[in-house]
């Protein structure tokens, strides 16, 4: 039977970091998934078990001619290389767009238009395949990706958070599809960070921590087990204090009592085609919006016009922190009221930069760090690092050299350190253990009791949603656009 064996490995990561994976069997047919805290190792396993890492020492067998490994680090350089293909977001009319299609990227290593068009209409993105790739959001790239994988027909399938950025019926179908797969008898690997993404049809389960698999066995047996030590660790969270700003009394904040945002008949549009429309929303002091809807309903093309980063503002009645866009405001008026993260900004900081400086940058509002660093600046740096786990030599290692959670969890307090008048959240928790989702809730909880800041949260998974949220804004879809429903909540 074909098989994959490791034992008494050690892999090389870096010059000072290995994975030690003592023993582990898979067989042709079985289907496994491998959690842990982030830093924990999971994708340098992935990497791993596709023979994508050097040996150092013990043995790795495979019997597997075909194995394909899927991870958001390839997703991250696809779209950066795309847009490398134009270096202006915005086109001249006699310019062209080199973007490869959607249709292109999946058929990227195996040309076979019919098998294209099928896995496209099963993840419900055949609308897409004629689209520029670049333009698509995070959980249609995520889709497409998916499609490009399965073209291969892999015997041995390796998924890194396959269901990171999808929305709740696109995680569905992929589980849906993962299950009929399994029972085809596809050999299947997922990496994971929430317990809960483990679909049912997964017979074995391995817990890492700290670059070792620390734990194999049976489905029930092992998430037992890592989730009585999940418990006992979260009692430790409660009475958690968070660095204070860098200067209360002197904070910048908006006109006291004026809506932070007024949107009226918000508009998008990108080649005729509608991805805002005739949008009407404010938020007035003291509400938490959470907004909703599929991937693709254009969430985050809304978060883009607020964050000032969207160049079609300027041709819309917007409204920020008592300002009318367009009113001669600059960017830097707008950014330094706003904390935000995204998957968009995780993409865009490709930036040379250590783990101090992503946090640091926070207080500027930038991508790296260009100017004057205080002393109290360094203070709040440090304290939020060991918040993170990241102090001491950890906080000048290079960004990317963090796992994937590890860097989400700088970028979250990256948008924290200002205690910002607007904290924009658009799927935060996305690569983060249960117990660091459960570590940010707690911090957003603190900060928005201290009554000086709003929340606009936006999340695929319900249960995110912190217990603040006030008001929520749906993208509910109606034919070809999508029509808006307000809710208030509290």
């Amino acid at each position: 039977m074909t098989s994959l064996t490791i034992s008494q490995a050690i892999f090389r990561l870096s010059d000072t970091r290995t994975l030690s994976l003592a023993e582990l069997h898979l067989s042709q047919g079985e289907s496994w998934a491998f959690v842990g805290s982030n830093g924990s190792g999971k994708s340098a396993l992935a990497r791993a078990i596709a023979g994508d890492l050097l040996l150092l020492n013990g043995e790795r067998h495979s019997d597997f001619s075909n194995i394909v490994r899927l991870s958001f680090e390839q997703l991250q350089k696809l779209v950066a290389d795309e847009w490398q293909r134009n270096n202006t977001d915005m086109l001249s009319a006699d310019e062209d767009d080199t973007g490869r299609t959607t249709a292109e990227i999946i058929q990227h290593q195996v040309a076979d238009a019919t098998r294209c068009a099928t896995l496209a209409a099963q993840f419900g993105i055949a609308h897409l395949l004629t689209r520029r790739f670049k333009y698509l959001s995070t959980g249609e790239t995520r889709k497409t990706l998916l499609c490009q994988v399965l073209m291969q027909q892999p015997d041995l399938l390796v998924l890194d958070e396959p269901f990171d950025g999808l929305d709740v019926s696109a995680r569905q179908q992929l589980a849906d599809t993962l299950a009929q797969l399994a029972a085809q008898g596809q050999t299947m690997v997922l990496v994971l960070n929430r317990f809960d993404d483990i679909p049912a049809f997964v017979q074995h389960v391995g817990v890492l921590a700290d670059c070792t698999l620390a734990s194999v066995g049976p489905r029930e047996q092992v998430l037992s087990d890592a989730l009585i030590a999940q418990l006992a660790y979260s009692e430790t969270l409660d009475g958690m204090p968070l660095p204070e700003t860098e200067d209360p009394p002197r904070q910048v904040r908006p006109p006291e009592g004026e809506a932070l945002i007024v949107l009226r008949n918000g508009v998008v549009q990108y080649n005729d085609k509608p991805i805002l429309h005739g949008l009407n929303w404010q938020v007035s002091p003291g509400q938490h919006w959470q907004i909703t809807g599929q991937n693709g309903a254009g969430k985050s093309t809304l978060l883009s016009l607020i964050t000032g980063d969207h160049a079609q503002g300027y041709s819309n009645d917007l409204t920020l922190f008592g300002r009318r866009r367009g009113s001669g405001e600059t960017i830097w008026d707008i950014k330094r009221h706003i904390g935000y993260v995204s998957s968009s900004l995780h993409l865009d900081y490709r930036v040379s930069s250590s783990v101090r400086n992503v946090i640091l940058s926070g207080f500027f509002d930038s991508i790296g760090i260009y100017q004057a660093v205080s002393d109290r600046q360094q203070q709040l740096t440090t304290q939020w690092l060991e918040l993170l786990g990241l102090a001491g030599s950890t906080a000048d290692l290079p960004f990317h050299s963090l796992s994937w959670g590890q860097q989400r969890l700088a970028l979250i307090a990256r948008a924290l350190v200002k205690h910002p008048a607007l904290l924009i959240l658009d799927e935060p928790l996305q690569g983060l253990d249960p117990l660091n989702r459960q570590l940010v809730r707690r911090w957003i909880d603190i900060l928005i009791a201290e009554g000086r800041t709003q929340l606009l949260f936006v999340s695929h998974h319900a249960e995110d949603a912190p217990q603040c949220i006030t008001h929520r804004l749906s993208f509910v879809p109606e034919g070809e656009i999508y029509r808006y429903e307000v809710e208030v909540l509290a």
